[in-house]
């Protein structure tokens, strides 16, 4: 078993750059097992999520980042032990990672965790690509990401998986019963970016449903009508995405 949330029994962290620049960050210092490893599989939950619409093999990796880096109390060097969270820099951007890490490609881009995360989930997915995407759907939760969010558990009884994982999730979204293509704003990706539409424009794969392949049990058959559940997360006065308030 390997720790990826630090160095785990590395000797050091390695550098993934982003290919062709990337969206938020040009690389990130991540655990050498993402190196190392033959195949990476991303095995995620099908679940909605506040900040991202939906969780699924993609958001999923946002976990790859090791919190002895990108912390919110790191300072000159990697912290021994993970010890907080990642919010201060990825969610909130209320400050760059230390010196050692590469810093924000724009550091007067937006501060709304709904234009960061997203574009945070397409650079790690274009850095260290998927592999597998598998994303469990046979018994989760909907209207947020955990009980915290307030959640329901659901029992949809599916089980998508891809070798391209925009492809994947895009499948995975519709099988939630929200369209892949929906732009910002609208569900799920109530407030924040489509990260799947960035996803598309970087060249990772498509989200376009009639461009994708999908053998098994027809999309149809498998849907499994989250909405219900993240509409009650979300009422009416909840602010348009992008809220210029916070930007």
């Amino acid at each position: 078993m390997q720790d990826h949330n630090g160095l785990g029994r590395g000797r050091d962290y390695h550098r993934f750059d982003v290919p062709k620049g990337g969206l938020l960050f040009p690389s990130y210092l991540l655990n050498h097992s993402f190196l190392d490893c033959d195949a990476f599989v991303s095995l995620a939950k099908l679940k909605d999520h506040m900040t991202a619409g939906v969780t699924l093999s993609m958001k999923n990796c946002f976990g790859n980042i090791p919190t002895t880096i990108y912390g919110d109390y790191v300072k000159d060097e990697p912290d021994p032990v993970p010890r907080s969270g990642r919010g201060l820099v990825f969610h909130a951007g209320g400050r760059q990672p230390p010196s050692f890490a590469a810093q924000e490609v724009d550091p007067q881009s937006p501060r709304h965790e709904g234009y960061r995360l997203p574009r945070v989930i397409v650079d790690i997915c274009s850095a260290r690509p998927i592999d597998l995407a598998i994303v469990d759907g046979v018994e989760t939760m909907g209207g947020a990401e955990g009980p915290w969010g307030g959640g329901e558990a659901c029992r949809p009884g599916v089980l998508v998986a891809g070798t391209n994982c925009v492809n994947t999730d895009a499948v995975a979204t519709a099988v939630m019963g929200y369209d892949p293509m929906a732009k910002g704003g609208t569900p799920p990706f109530y407030t924040c970016d489509n990260f799947l539409e960035l996803a598309e424009r970087k060249g990772l794969g498509t989200r376009d449903l009639r461009r994708i392949e999908v053998a098994g049990v027809p999309i149809e058959k498998a849907r499994f009508d989250f909405a219900p559940m993240i509409r009650s997360r979300f009422p009416r006065n909840v602010p348009p995405y992008p809220d210029k308030r916070a930007a």
